[in-house]
This record gives C-alpha cells, sequence and structure tokens, in this order.
C-alpha cells in the first residue's frame, strides 16, 4: 500500500513565474533524497541527481562559512534530509546577500554625493568669478582622511529590517537604479549650494580668504558627519535607524571630526591644510546649515514614500 501527497496544479506555473521574474528557486526538504527528486523534477528545480545534497553531506563540509560550504549551496538546487538548523544556514545566504549588497549601495551613495557637492561648489565659484573655494589638499583631506574614516565604517552597518520584504531586484538593474540617481541628485545639490552660499557670505561679509577656506572647509567636514547618517538607510528616517545597530559608525564620526579638530590645532597640519582654530561659537554656527541636510534627506524620503504609496508601490523597491 503507498500514498501520495501530490503537488497542487498551480506550484508548477508559480515556480515558473518566479525564474522568468530572474528568481533561482530551490527546495530544502526533510525528505528522503529520492522523494525530493521525483518532486523537484516536476517543478523543474532539478535536472538529475547532480543537483540533490543532503544534510549528511553539508555536514562533511564543516562550518556554513566555509567557502566548500557556500559553493556547494550555489551549487544545488535541492536540499534533502536537511536538519532546521540547515535551513537557516541555507536562507541565510539569501539574507546576508541582501544586507552586504545594500551596504555597498550606502557608501557609495555617500562618496559619490559628497563628492558631486564639491565638484558643483567649484562650478559655481568658477562660474561666479569667486576665488577657489578649497586648496587641492584640503579636498583630499576631505575624500581620503574625513570621509575615508566614515565610508569604511557605513561598511559595518547593520542589516534593515525590511530587507527580507523587499521583493528581488531585477538581475539587469545596476547599483545606479532611480532610487540611487535622485537621492545623489538630491543630497550632492544640498551640500553643494550650502557650502557655496557659505562661501559667498563669508567672502562678502569682508572674511579674509584664508580664514573664509578655513570655515568652509569645517563645514564641509560637518557635512559629511552628518549626512553619513542619511546614508544608513536608503528608505527609512535617519531617525528610526538605532544607533546601536552600528557604534563603529558613531566612532568613526566622532574620530572623523576629532581628527579636523586636531588638524586646526597642531602646527604642522596648519601649515599643510592651511587651516586654523575656530571658536565653539563658529563651530556652533557651521553646525546649523550642516544640519540641514538632514532636514532636506528626511523630507525627500517622505515624499518619495507617499508617491510610491499613492501609485500602489513599495516604496523600499
Amino acid at each position: 500500500m503507498g500514498f501520495i501527497d501530490p503537488l497542487r496544479p498551480e506550484v508548477v506555473a508559480a515556480v515558473d513565474d518566479c525564474r522568468a521574474a530572474g528568481v533561482d528557486v530551490v527546495m530544502v526538504t526533510g525528505d528522503h533524497p529520492a522523494t525530493a527528486l521525483a518532486i523537484s523534477r516536476e517543478l523543474h528545480i532539478a535536472a538529475g541527481s547532480d543537483d540533490v545534497i543532503t544534510g549528511d553531506e553539508l555536514d562533511k563540509l564543516g562550518d556554513a562559512d566555509r567557502p566548500e560550504y557556500r559553493e556547494a549551496v550555489n551549487r544545488h538546487h535541492v536540499f534533502a534530509r536537511v536538519t532546521p538548523i540547515q535551513k537557516l544556514h541555507i536562507v541565510a545566504g539569501v539574507e546576508e546577500g541582501r544586507y552586504a549588497y545594500d551596504n555597498i549601495r550606502k557608501v557609495i551613495y555617500l562618496l559619490i554625493s559628497t563628492g558631486a557637492a564639491e565638484v558643483l561648489l567649484f562650478v559655481l565659484a568658477i562660474l561666479s568669478g569667486m576665488p577657489l573655494p578649497l586648496f587641492a589638499v584640503q579636498i583630499l583631506w576631505l575624500n581620503l582622511v574625513t570621509n575615508g574614516i566614515q565610508d569604511v565604517a557605513l561598511a559595518f552597518e547593520g542589516g534593515e529590517p525590511g530587507a527580507m520584504r523587499r521583493p528581488p531586484r531585477r538581475p539587469d538593474e545596476g547599483l545606479f537604479n532611480q532610487l540611487m540617481v535622485q537621492q545623489v541628485a538630491v543630497a550632492g545639490l544640498t551640500m553643494g549650494l550650502i557650502a557655496f552660499g557659505a562661501w559667498v557670505y563669508l567672502i562678502h561679509a569682508g572674511w579674509e580668504e584664508s580664514a573664509a577656506r578655513n570655515l568652509l572647509l569645517l563645514l564641509f567636514v560637518l557635512l559629511q558627519n552628518v549626512h553619513v547618517f542619511n546614508c544608513r538607510s536608503e528608505y527609512a528616517s535617519a531617525f528610526r535607524v538605532p544607533l546601536k545597530r552600528n557604534y563603529i559608525l558613531v566612532g568613526g564620526v566622532l574620530a572623523a571630526q576629532g581628527l579636523h579638530i586636531l588638524a586646526m590645532h597642531l602646527p604642522f597640519m596648519q601649515s599643510i591644510l592651511r587651516v586654523e582654530p575656530t571658536s565653539l561659537r563658529e563651530w556652533a554656527g557651521l553646525l546649523m546649515p550642516a544640519l540641514a541636510m538632514l532636514v532636506v534627506m528626511e523630507i525627500f524620503k517622505a515624499v518619495r514614500k507617499r508617491v510610491y504609496e499613492r501609485n500602489g508601490e513599495p516604496a523600499s523597491g
């Protein structure tokens, strides 16, 4: 006597639809390998026994973080006789992949938007006939030291709760999708205009060029310190992302700001960067326009979310 638990008729079509959408479908089951192979053939998931691997075979490969284990998971489409913990290890690959991809996007967003702001500042200064706002060594300081510390720290950002609820991205979609272009444009434009506005104000207010340039450099450091918190999530408000998710970033921001303050007080760094100490009042006065970056990007995220909800589309897609 025998019995069978047949597949629902719509399952095969569902698997085919997923594959057409670029989703690689696998089967993870506690059933016998022969049973798993028979069902996976009906689902067009496996072609032969080479596509099947068992829990015992996975155990022999060692820990889940070993290259051999990961290679086996990536190569097979049917996992039979697996234990609950092994199921978690095979699902975790998708989760960690999404977290890593998100963090790559966040770092690129930070670097490109701040670079765009610097370019905009120089273009506006040249077109308006004003003096060069920053020297080459000061730009290097911003990009290699100040922002360099922050982008490394940002890469340690923990995974966002909604990462596994987002639909899979299209295989042909590049990093610079519509969202990336929009947020880089808004952030770069905002930082560039804030910096240029400050440069115009300082020069016309009678500040000597070197003193004005010193304050402008500090302003840019503060802008980068603030903007990195916008980059922690492309979808959620910066105020909704807990600091405990990335204490390394908090330390990185403090280190970047601390290094710049130290540079303003060390004689040999003063001569290299052409900077000088500022008063606490001046520092606080520059922090206020820097905080405008938070306001602008919060408005951008809120407007984008409302537009997508109105169109019936996921704002986190």
